[in-house]
């Protein structure tokens, strides 16, 4: 895997050069509907931070009506983040299957210690019963979170991850903006120190799962 590291602080002030129009309803059917914008690096399945982020202060809304402390909650435990929304028709079923088959192929102890958070981008139509469903189509385990807007684009924000209100695109059709990043937290400092881009495939996160949930770098 090429990987390379780099500061944290220097990703964050790109936040805004790595948005992603799920579903924006390009009326090419051909043509790809998410649009990358974050020079060759985004290229790379995987970088590795020399300063690694701070994992969300946040309490949010899980798929069962409770409050959720993902700092509290996760705390100890291999942690992968990822901002997307339900109605996304590409990256983020793809970004969120391709984690779920490759924790399939990890021992039945660390299946259960990894925790995959999905904070939903659009959280006006992704309550959590929806976000319940959708996410028991992927892996019944995932952690599906929603809540105030402003507190889910602030949590995205000191991960270096940009997030727009949802809007209706040319067309009429609701997308969301949002940066495509998974990042990846240690279960020994538990902070963010693996950044994977949207191109990342399952055989990556087969190949680099063993060494996350123990802690090491990939």
């Amino acid at each position: 895997m090429r990987k390379k590291t780099f500061a944290a602080a220097a990703l964050l002030a790109a936040a805004t050069l790595t948005l992603s129009a799920c579903g924006s309803g390009n009326d090419d059917d051909n043509a790809p509907i998410a649009v990358v914008s974050g020079g060759t690096e985004s290229n790379r399945p995987a970088t590795v931070l020399d300063q690694p982020f701070d994992k969300p202060a946040v309490v949010l809304t899980d798929t069962h009506g409770e409050k959720y402390d993902l700092r509290k909650e996760t705390k100890g435990h291999p942690t992968l983040v990822y901002f997307g929304y339900t109605h996304c028709p590409d990256i983020c079923p793809a970004t969120m299957s391709n984690i779920a088959v490759a924790k399939k192929s990890l021992p039945k102890a660390e299946q259960d210690a990894l925790k995959v958070v999905f904070v939903t981008t659009d959280p006006d139509r992704d309550t959590p019963a929806e976000l319940g469903k959708w996410l028991k189509g992927i892996d019944p385990a995932f952690i599906g979170l929603t809540g105030d807007f402003a507190k889910v684009q602030a949590a995205a924000r000191s991960l270096g991850i940009a997030v727009e209100p949802t809007k209706k695109d040319k067309n009429g059709k609701l997308v969301s903006m949002h940066g495509t990043q998974v990042v990846a937290f240690s279960p020994k400092t538990d902070a963010g120190y693996v950044l994977y881009g949207e191109n990342a495939s399952a055989d990556d996160y087969t190949r680099d799962l063993p060494k996350l949930v123990k802690g090491t770098n990939p």
